[in-house]
């Protein structure tokens, strides 16, 4: 932390800016004495630096934790604009809470102290004995074996909710993979990542299948029923001509 004088408070940050080397619009400060009269003017800021903001949330995290009987050690980086820092104890399972529970309340109360303090949005990291390290690694590997699963299925797949720090773990693994989206939905401790399948220029969309043409059955054909012969009834009997007896041509006239 370092102060600064001049006539005006944007005076002040012009030498700030000038001597850190850090654009005036991103310098952290805060304003300590601003006298403007008609014979004399004058600011004094105090402009934090980085390493400001990393030592108070170490000091603050050793004082609060010290309010739980534990004490701790820490170490602190700054990566990517993050003030990564790995806490150790003779307890740290305390510390982590059932499925990190713990260690996300002291996460968040640690960044709200920082920012709090330095009027300026601090993203902090914290670590509890590997335990994050661990399980970012878990969450690369589940990622990345459900997006296998999305490119061959082209169906989306929701993760269970996590906290922004492994929801980021994911869009980061995911990231510039072929053919693959991520996307956060939800709100509070429900917010989710879900994995989708965008699809390429060279993906052929799928044919829809054709409807079938009914079956037409064929006409039943009328049966034929063979036709009646008629009956042939039975001729009339003809009745048979009286035979006349003819008298032999031998035989004598009887005598008289």
């Amino acid at each position: 932390m370092k102060e600064y004088s001049n006539k005006t408070v944007e005076d002040a940050l012009k030498d700030a800016s000038t001597e850190l080397g850090i654009p005036a619009e991103q310098l952290v400060y805060k304003v300590i004495e601003e006298k403007k009269g008609l014979f004399i003017k004058k600011a004094t800021i105090q402009v934090y630096e980085t390493a400001d903001a990393v030592t108070f949330a170490q000091e603050y995290l050793k004082t609060a934790i010290a309010g739980m009987g534990i004490e701790i050690t820490t170490t602190a980086t700054m990566e990517e604009d993050i003030i990564h820092i790995t806490v150790n104890s003779e307890r740290n399972p305390v510390l982590i809470g059932k499925n990190g529970r713990t260690l996300q309340a002291l996460n968040e109360l640690d960044r709200l102290a920082v920012s709090n303090k330095f009027r300026h949005r601090y993203r902090i990291l914290l670590d509890v004995g590997g335990y994050k390290e661990d399980k970012y690694s878990r969450i690369a590997y589940i990622a990345k074996r459900t997006a296998n699963d999305v490119l061959k299925s082209h169906v989306d797949v929701k993760l269970n909710p996590m906290t922004p720090d492994e929801r980021r773990i994911v869009h980061n693994t995911l990231n510039g993979m072929a053919h693959i989206k991520t996307e956060s939905f939800g709100e509070g401790n429900d917010r989710a990542v879900t994995i989708k399948y965008v699809a390429g220029p060279d993906d052929k969309k799928p044919v829809a299948p054709k409807a079938a043409k009914p079956v037409e059955k064929p006409a039943a054909k009328p049966v034929e029923k063979p036709a009646e012969k008629p009956v042939e009834q039975p001729a009339p009997a003809v009745e048979a001509a009286p035979v006349e007896e003819k008298p032999a041509a031998d035989a004598k006239p009887e005598a008289k």
